[in-house]
């Protein structure tokens, strides 16, 4: 059976969830070798065990440039360790199984192992012409984010409170200049996880001493550099970009204490290489320009002619993540990730969820239009959709419920809460017109790969 979350008790709906059929039901297609598992363990343990010797020489160094003395022992690469797990768990079905207990346990090591090491993001390295980060995301400069490394040797990328959980986005902003939320990002690790995605790298909230935790574990002289004391004797930092790097623009604790979000890191692209993909529904990033899927209603006729999107597979698994993205409210997804070892059908990896929940008040339809013009869904996806429609399952509940696991709550207010069962709604709606229009043997996809999808959307 699935791993329990930690909370819930008698009459738990998010045990009562996560009992349920279908969520205990054999996955498709089943998995038969080292095929279907991203890593090969011994080769990934190699590897491993070279970094953590590249990084014992590279701090003995560093120390001894200092005149720095430490009774430290060198760091031991334990196979045990929960990242480690995490990373030999990955296989074509998500990026964790169901019954897998790894994923508790790594959202304990990130709320609680010490750090020892604090570096800017490759996002913010391509920006100082650092390090050529073409293979990940275009950097978007805007948004501070760091990674933390543990006394484990595990990473997570921490993204610090930007704004508070009552306040809503401007309704005059645009999408590319909203903030990035520390908690959505947490939110939509355990929306992804209710779903039975399991998409979302495990990402917990944490109480952060950035000075402790990060000043004075950091070696990145530029990092050190941009930390200084607020006149209400904060301890502050700021992002070193070409873009809004000044003092009014920076996160601060409390004096010393802050919130952020711990996602936990993917296997090196060295070990497991990962394709970036502008998705087909892109939106403009200028103040004025639109993309042609949002003038022309039978685009995604044209999406199934054009490689990879002509894989069914490929359009189903945008599918699922336009309904992910509608739920949370996030328009910010530029591109998508996949693992090449798993070929064109591969889960997509709904990565970079921090312009989520944004407005509990507005529901950005147009995030939907990947379903509203393909008309097709898988039929795991509906069924799960259907299943936390029903009041005793019911999608704000098992949300609030699970969001109590984690330090920072509530994560969530609830409005948010609420909003997500007005959008589960919609989408229901949607499918229910996609049905009427083409039949439910076109429109739900009851394989993987799903079946050929009807020629245009509903008229």
């Amino acid at each position: 059976p699935p791993a329990e979350p930690d909370g819930g008790g008698p009459g738990s709906k998010l045990r009562a969830l996560f009992a349920h059929p279908l969520y205990n039901e054999p996955e498709k297609p089943p998995l038969l070798g080292p095929e279907d598992s991203l890593l090969a363990g011994p080769e990934a343990l190699r590897y491993y065990r070279r970094k953590v010797a590249r990084w014992n020489r590279r701090h003995r160094i560093y120390k001894e440039q200092l005149n720095l003395t430490s009774l430290d022992p060198p760091l031991q690469l334990r196979l045990e360790t929960s990242w480690i797990q995490f990373h030999l768990g990955i296989s074509r079905h998500g990026l964790y199984s169901r019954s897998s207990p790894v994923v508790s346990k790594l959202l304990h090591d990130m709320r609680h192992l010490p750090t020892i090491s604090a570096d800017y993001s490759q996002d913010e390295k391509a920006l100082l012409g650092a390090c050529d980060c073409t293979q990940i995301v275009k950097p978007s400069g805007v948004h501070l984010k760091l990674v933390l490394r543990f006394s484990d040797f595990g990473k997570a990328m921490f993204k610090p409170m930007r704004q508070l959980r009552d306040e809503e986005t401007p309704e005059d902003f645009f999408y590319f200049i909203d903030f990035q939320r520390h908690n959505a990002e947490i939110a939509a690790f355990h929306l992804d996880r209710i779903l039975d995605f399991r998409r979302v790298p495990p990402t917990v909230g944490r109480l952060v001493n950035v000075t402790k935790e990060i000043l004075e574990v950091t070696k990145n002289e530029i990092l050190q550099s941009v930390f200084f004391i607020s006149p209400a004797s904060n301890v502050c930092f700021f992002a070193k970009c070409p873009y809004l790097c000044k003092t009014e623009y920076a996160v601060c604790g409390n004096p010393h204490l802050l919130e952020g979000s711990l996602s936990a890191f993917l296997p090196s692209l060295n070990l497991a290489p990962r394709l970036s993909v502008p998705s087909p529904w892109i939106r403009s990033y200028s103040l004025a320009g639109k993309e042609e899927w949002e003038v022309n209603p039978l685009y995604c006729d044209t999406v199934k002619q054009v490689y990879p999107h002509s894989s069914s597979g490929r359009l189903l698994n945008i599918i699922d993540m336009a309904i992910f993205d509608f739920l949370t409210g996030n328009m910010d997804r530029h591109h998508y990730e996949t693992f090449t070892k798993f070929g064109d059908d591969g889960f997509l990896i709904h990565l970079d969820n921090a312009r989520g929940f944004g407005r509990h008040s507005h529901d950005e339809i147009s995030i939907l239009s990947p379903l509203s013009q393909c008309c097709r869904i898988k039929r795991k996806t509906l069924s799960h959709l259907q299943l936390l429609a029903q009041a005793d399952y019911r999608l704000s509940d098992v949300m609030r419920e699970s969001l109590l696991e984690d330090q920072l709550t509530p994560v969530l207010t609830e409005p948010h809460l609420l909003a997500l069962d007005r959008r589960l709604q919609t989408v229901l709606r949607t499918v229910q017109g996609c049905i009427e229009a083409h039949g439910e043997h076109s429109v739900v996809a009851n394989g993987p790969t799903g079946q050929s999808a009807p020629d245009s959307g509903p008229s």
